[in-house]
């Protein structure tokens, strides 16, 4: 089983990561640390608690972190995707979640030096906390066996801008702190994530099931209907947990160039965006001496679909 710390902002497709993660039988979830982003820090890790309840994995600690950007900017969320309570309207205003006595760093750093060489953080809102980690403990990467963040395209357009995902727009100066740090780093961006689709026949086999699968029928419907007013089609990216099922091993890559990749920082109309070494160049990229990150490109098909399955199937 793969040891996984998840440093999540639960909105939509939060949710769906933390129900494969806690379903699989080949994850085990040590973790969870909240960020800002989809929606405020505290609606994260209520929402955090509530989905993991769900399937009754109430005894993963769950961490509160950064509840703004690395720069003391404003906190902008995004209602408008997932609901201005993060999972479409559907949350428990009833829910008291129990959380860690701990900060989010703190549960990050005790979890590296108790899983030392064998913890995979999945990072999938924006990385204010992990930098603040490397700030708090420059030694972290000697500890963890590699990172993978939702975020960024390659060549993809954006989806904040023309250029920049909004995990990486929310937070650049995070992004680079984390980009720059010298752990083995994957990057699952827009690229990829839009080809892993969620569609009206996956929340009808999710209706059919028991709690989760119909919570997520009724949270996926409202993201849906975000989609079909974005993109002009009703199917969704499935953005989180793709990029969980990368670092666990649940979906092969068929195409990940290890390449360089660094993050617009500025405050012009690309701010935000993951400029990468893949760009001018076509076909199968070589890999760059000296180069760091691994850029998802490709994936095996078909992971949505044992996904949908997993968590149908949960009693």
């Amino acid at each position: 089983m793969t040891r996984v710390l998840l440093d999540v902002d639960t909105g939509i497709d939060d949710a769906l990561a933390l129900l494969t993660a806690a379903l699989s039988n080949e994850i085990e979830l040590v973790g969870c640390t909240v960020v800002w982003g989809n929606v405020d820090v505290a609606q994260g890790a209520r929402n955090t608690s509530e989905v993991l309840r769900l399937v009754g994995h109430v005894d993963v600690p769950i961490a509160v972190g950064a509840a703004g950007p690395r720069s003391g900017a404003r906190a902008v969320f995004s209602p408008e995707v997932h609901g201005a309570d993060g999972l479409g309207g559907c949350a428990d205003t009833a829910h008291v979640p129990e959380l860690a006595a701990e900060s989010a760093v703190e549960l990050l750093l005790r979890l590296s030096h108790e899983h030392a060489g064998a913890l995979e953080i999945v990072a999938v809102g924006p990385l204010t906390n992990l930098a603040a980690a490397l700030d708090a403990d420059p030694t972290l990467p000697e500890r963890i066996r590699q990172v993978t963040v939702m975020g960024g395209p390659a060549l993809a357009p954006g989806n904040v801008s023309e250029t920049a995902e909004a995990n990486i727009w929310h937070d650049p100066e995070a992004a680079q702190v984390v980009f720059d740090a010298p752990w083995e780093l994957t990057m699952v961006g827009l690229d990829v994530t839009m080809t892993s689709l969620i569609t009206d026949a996956h929340r009808e086999r999710l209706a059919a099931g028991g709690a989760a699968g119909r919570f997520c029928d009724r949270i996926l419907d409202f993201y849906l209907r975000y989609y079909e007013g974005y993109t002009g089609q009703r199917p969704s990216g499935n953005h989180d947990a793709l990029a969980l099922a990368v670092a666990t091993g649940l979906v092969r890559t068929t195409l990940s160039p290890i390449v360089d990749v660094t993050v617009d920082c500025g405050d012009g109309p690309s701010r935000g965006r993951t400029a990468t070494t893949l760009e001018g160049a076509w076909g199968e990229w070589p890999e760059r001496e000296g180069a760091r990150h691994r850029v998802v490109m490709e994936v095996e098909p078909g992971f949505e679909e044992r996904m949908v399955d997993l968590i149908a199937a949960a009693p």
